[in-house]
């Protein structure tokens, strides 16, 4: 069997995997640079989370090196151990065919069944690319996503969806900032992606929180592993009048290892075991997710520099609040601010009363976090501890400030 005729398409990017030293594990960046006439070293695979997905790539990868007996001996182990993993099963059809004639595209199979299939056939070669491509084109070595602009130590982990690769990136927060630890491959919905309203399939862009873990054994199959809801619709989405609601985390049905990229009612959809490790990582209420068309990398080290102009706005909003004049509070804040209901006019009510308990006493900002979204506006969503001196205790707060023109200003504030 020629690589050169089995998987046209695929065996190209499968070369271009080969020719990296191996598939890179979670927080490890591969070489994108082709090697000729070196043979690389068996694949790494790993112990536990992505091991499905590693193995795959393994297959692929002895394809483009035309090495075909043993990509069937590696797929043959797959299916067996993985009999709903629909994307393993059409690769472990071809190289069967591939035994007997040509295979020249992923899903090979005679013309009237390919028409009969063609939708299904067509999200898995889908699913096929979009694997390859977030494993063959990996974020540089030191780059988070652009939104990530400051996390309090008390934030344990993050998570990253790149709705253009079909990836999740689930990031571990240390003393030295934000480093990936895991990535996967994801479902979004039917239609994509910038949900706007209830049914209309589509995922949600933006920066949520995991506000829950929803127990399996309470939900149906079609959930698998279980399910974290995130907080669609937040502020933001509330403000510009989007609806619907009910966004998870969550598994695979039992019949399906991985669903195609597209294949949701709006939820991000991971095999189950993923998920597991996921909610085995994660922290209910503080973990944030941000939901992006395309992530934007940036250095680790410079992304606190790009943050500072807005840092010093809030720090500027807490010396208002610690000199105690309303009116210079006020300022920051818009004519259309609202917090839970409550009007500008409703909420300097509630800034009067906090004045009053802080009876003239500085205000320090404890484990703050603020996260960047920008589409056609430019947010901050900001969640701090609010502590004056000589009290260990005060208000959690969660505000949400828009860029006008030149100026940040606060739309929303909220106790959590």
């Amino acid at each position: 069997m020629s690589g050169a005729l089995f998987f046209r398409g695929l065996a190209v990017l499968a070369c271009v995997l080969a020719a990296q030293t191996v598939l890179a594990p979670a927080g490890a960046w591969a070489k994108t640079s082709r090697v000729k006439h070196v043979a690389p070293p068996p694949v790494a695979v790993p112990e536990s989370d992505g091991v499905a997905e590693a193995r795959l790539i393994e297959v692929y990868r002895l394809i483009g090196q035309g090495k075909g007996r043993d990509a069937l001996d590696k797929a043959t182990q797959l299916v067996e151990d993985l009999p709903n993993f629909q994307l393993a099963q059409l690769v472990y059809g071809d190289l069967l065919n591939a035994r007997t004639r040509q295979v020249r595209t992923l899903g090979d199979v005679p013309a009237d069944l390919a028409q009969e299939g063609s939708a299904t056939l067509a999200a898995l070669r889908e699913e096929s690319q979009r694997r390859i491509r977030a494993l063959r084109e990996r974020p540089a070595a030191g780059t988070i996503p652009s939104q990530f602009l400051a996390l309090s130590p008390r934030i344990r982990h993050a998570i990253a969806v790149d709705a253009s690769r079909s990836r999740l990136y689930l990031f571990e927060n240390s003393a030295a900032g934000l480093n990936l630890v895991a990535d996967y491959y994801i479902s979004l919905g039917k239609a994509g992606t910038a949900k706007s309203a209830e049914g209309d399939q589509r995922t949600p862009l933006g920066v949520y929180h995991i506000t829950s873990n929803l127990d399996p054994k309470t939900l149906k199959e079609f959930y698998g592993s279980g399910a974290l809801p995130i907080n669609y619709p937040n502020i933001l989405d509330t403000r510009r009048g989007k609806t619907g609601g009910g966004i998870w985390l969550h598994g695979a049905p039992p019949n399906q290892f991985a669903r195609p990229p597209l294949a949701t009612d709006g939820c991000v959809v991971l095999a189950n075991p993923d998920l597991e490790h996921i909610i085995r990582t994660v922290e209910i209420q503080s973990t944030p997710v941000v939901i992006a068309p395309q992530l934007e990398w940036v250095e680790r080290q410079s992304i606190r520099a790009q943050g500072r102009p807005f840092e010093d706005v809030l720090h500027a909003w807490r010396n208002a609040k610690t000199s105690g004049d309303l009116n210079q509070i006020l300022a920051f804040y818009t004519p259309d601010f609202t917090s839970n209901g409550k009007t500008l006019q409703q909420w300097t009510s509630t800034l009067k009363a906090e004045l009053s308990k802080l009876q003239g006493r500085t205000i320090q900002l404890k484990d703050v976090s603020y996260l960047r979204w920008t589409d056609a506006a430019d947010t901050m969503v900001v969640t701090f501890g609010e502590v004056a001196d000589g009290t260990s205790t005060g208000w959690s707060k969660r505000q949400y400030w828009m860029r006008d023109g030149n100026q940040w200003k606060i739309f929303f504030e909220g106790t959590l």
